[in-house]
């Protein structure tokens, strides 16, 4: 792996590449079936976000699905068929693998330092609930419908950590409740249970994700990172523990020429700009 990446390096096949400045935007690019995901979308996507480690002109990524729909999940003909094949062939380790991919998917959009804001319309069901759970922002519609349905097709909801980290964002009995049902949460629903972020009209939703991460783009990058990893890592930590981490990522930040550039913007009564190192 290259210890260096450009925007213009990327060139994914599966969905849709396109940067604006310092803001990337993936996009799952099958409307005509609501996005649904494929085995090469699956590893395609997990490549890129662990790629965006090395991409030090993205700052901030926007995920989200053409057309009116996020992404409808794991495509009924292109994935669900053959793993029931695998099932009726007994090819338990590639049904492993294939889990263990599509795990390493959320892995890679945590373990990517830049922010991730999910831009989600219409249907954002089964994986594509996943992704906008693994994102670190999300923004809605009221018409949107999120559900983790797995069990409705006699599997756990205990999907891509979706046991781990919902919990955390909506609390456990909603979580239980989301997980167990496979019901659809409604957008004003989302909201108000802290799914996301905040609501607005679907003709608005880009410009919004837009606005929200050039504003990211524009702040300390580099802090910006060692927030997102003290965010993820801290779920195992103690609160003694997580202050010593606290303390050591605070100390890294104060060798930043950012940390320098806001207390001379301060003293001169002036805005900082940042450059994210």
């Amino acid at each position: 792996m290259n210890t260096k990446l450009l925007a213009a390096d990327f060139r994914p096949t599966s969905f849709q590449w396109q940067v604006d400045g310092p803001v990337a935007t993936v996009t799952i690019n099958r409307p005509e079936r609501k996005n649904p995901l494929t085995f090469e979308s699956y590893a395609e996507m997990r490549d890129t976000f662990r790629a965006l480690n090395f991409a030090t002109d993205v700052k901030v990524v926007i995920l989200t699905g053409a057309g009116e729909n996020f992404c409808s999940g794991g495509d009924v003909h292109e994935i669900i068929g053959p793993l029931v094949r695998m099932k009726e062939q007994g090819q338990m380790d590639e049904l492993l693998a294939f889990t263990r991919m599509t795990g390493d998917l959320v892995k890679a959009i945590r373990g990517c330092p830049q922010p991730i804001i999910a831009a989600i319309d219409g249907a954002c069901v089964g994986a594509g609930a996943i992704l906008a759970m693994a994102s670190d922002l999300r923004i809605g519609t009221a018409r949107s419908k999120v559900a983790f349905l797995f069990t409705r097709v006699g599997l756990s909801g205990a999907d891509m950590g979706a046991c781990a980290m919902l919990p955390r964002i909506i609390g456990q009995g909603r979580a239980s409740e989301l997980l167990y049902t496979g019901r659809s949460m409604s957008g004003d629903e989302a909201e108000r249970w802290g799914f996301y972020n905040r609501i607005v009209m679907p003709d608005a939703l880009m410009d919004e994700a837009r606005t929200l991460a050039q504003s990211l783009a524009a702040g300390p990058t580099f802090s910006h990172g060692m927030t997102k990893r003290c965010l993820h890592q801290e779920w195992s930590m103690g609160v003694d523990e997580a202050i010593e981490a606290e303390a050591q990522a605070q100390a890294i930040c104060m060798q930043t020429e950012d940390f320098a550039r806001a207390f001379r913007a301060f003293a001169a009564k002036e805005r900082p700009v940042f450059q994210g190192n």
